[in-house]
């Protein structure tokens, strides 16, 4: 199933519970602007190469668009509308006066060096420099890229708008990034299963994790796991996973994959195949790579009680279907993974206020964010009788729903 199949059919699902007519619904889910442009770079050697560029900005009913740009082999038309979307029911779950964009450049960056990958992020922002801005759509750093790159774009958008710091988000602390922002989406997460593991009358210490990525998100969810005493028994990267049932020593694992470039070959743990990594025997499975991860083939696989998605859509409906026949609870990336933008948006409050908060201010002000929004997703569950996933897309499309009528059919 495509991306944006996926993504359409759990907003079919809300539409359907809300009563909202097919007129109005056609208009909630075709996207504002989509926006494709040629990125030509001169490599280092002296030959020519072109990228393409794409930028989806879905919905601006409720403020300012804002998503990630990355940079991938496989960003394409399909992937970035469905992030698109994706992004404007994520910040309407959390209630951010954000609607959603996302997009990125179709490349490898670890086949591009710095200076290549500075030039063909200039040429992509110049190109679409008067089509994004603080009160227009706001990018932000995705799988790909990172503060650097958010810190030329910046840059290069002052060159044609003056110095506008809140044009981005995720970006240096000196060009105006926000403490905190690094750990947002992992801190996002913790936050996220406190609040239902609370409700259940239990806490993350109780239980036992696997993490798929040890990427930004993965390396802090697990950091932070840790810290509250929860038992991260295995973990995963591109090259592969260990695992310990024991538990991981996740402080050292850290250091090592940082020094070594994978957790492959950690010499506190046992070797894994990293397509493992999903059929381990734990309570918590957190995705935390790229998406498309659960299907009707790979669902099965999972034991775990509990899947906390910190990858964006990594889940498609017949995997969702399995989760449920096997009484697995989902917590939806559209809320789970929501601290990061949460976070992107305190930054460009900042920007925009020239005033700056310190970092126990912005994870409390994300803590009372995530909480509220498990407290709204659940109210939802109950009304309607249905899963998180779907409960989270009846608030966002609802709230949407309500600003489009607000404004004007």
């Amino acid at each position: 199933m495509k991306a944006t199949e996926s993504t359409n059919h759990y907003f079919r699902k809300a539409v359907d519970l809300l009563g909202i007519d097919e007129h109005v619904a056609l208009r909630l889910i075709t996207p504002y602007r989509e926006i494709k442009v040629e990125c030509p770079l001169l490599r280092d050697d002296g030959t020519p190469a072109t990228f393409t560029g794409f930028r989806v900005q879905h919905d601006n009913s409720r403020g300012p668009m804002k998503g990630g740009i990355r940079y991938h082999h496989e960003v394409d038309p399909d992937e970035v509308n469905a992030l698109a979307a994706l992004m404007t029911w994520k910040t309407a779950v959390v209630n951010l006066p954000y609607g959603g964009a996302k997009g990125g450049i179709n490349c490898s960056p670890s086949k591009l060096s710095q200076g290549e990958l500075e030039r063909v992020t200039r040429v992509f922002i110049e190109r679409i420099h008067d089509l994004i801005g603080p009160h227009i759509d706001i990018p932000a750093p995705d799988m790909g890229t990172n503060s650097v790159v958010m810190g030329w774009i910046v840059d290069e958008f002052a060159k044609y708008n003056g110095w506008s710091p809140g044009v981005v988000t995720g970006k240096p602390l000196e060009l105006g990034g926000s403490l905190g922002r690094d750990a947002a989406t992992g801190r996002g997460l913790l936050y996220a299963m406190q609040a239902h593991f609370a409700a259940l009358g239990r806490k993350v210490g109780d239980f036992t994790y696997a993490i798929q990525g040890f990427g930004n998100v993965g390396s802090w969810v697990a950091r932070l796991i840790h810290e509250s005493g929860g038992r991260v028994v295995a973990v995963s990267d591109v090259d592969g996973a260990v695992s310990n049932p024991s538990g991981l020593d996740i402080a050292d694992l850290y250091a090592y994959s940082r020094k070594t470039g994978s957790v492959v070959g950690f010499p506190e743990a046992d070797a894994l195949a990293g397509e493992d990594l999903i059929a381990q025997k734990v309570d918590v499975l957190i995705p935390a790579a790229l998406g498309g991860v659960f299907t009707a083939s790979t669902a099965p696989r999972v034991k775990a009680q509990f899947v906390v998605e910190g990858a964006n859509n990594p889940t498609d409906p017949q995997a969702d279907a399995v989760f449920a026949a096997n009484k697995i609870t989902v917590f939806p990336d559209i809320f789970a993974n929501a601290g990061g933008v949460t976070v992107s948006y305190f930054e460009w409050v900042q920007n925009l206020q020239n005033y700056y908060w310190d970092e126990d201010r912005v994870d409390n002000e994300l803590h009372r964010t995530m909480v509220k929004a498990y407290a709204d997703l659940s109210a939802a569950a109950k009304e309607f009788g249905c899963d998180f996933r779907t409960a989270a897309f009846v608030v966002a499309v609802r709230r949407v729903h309500q600003a489009t009528k607000l404004r004007g059919l």
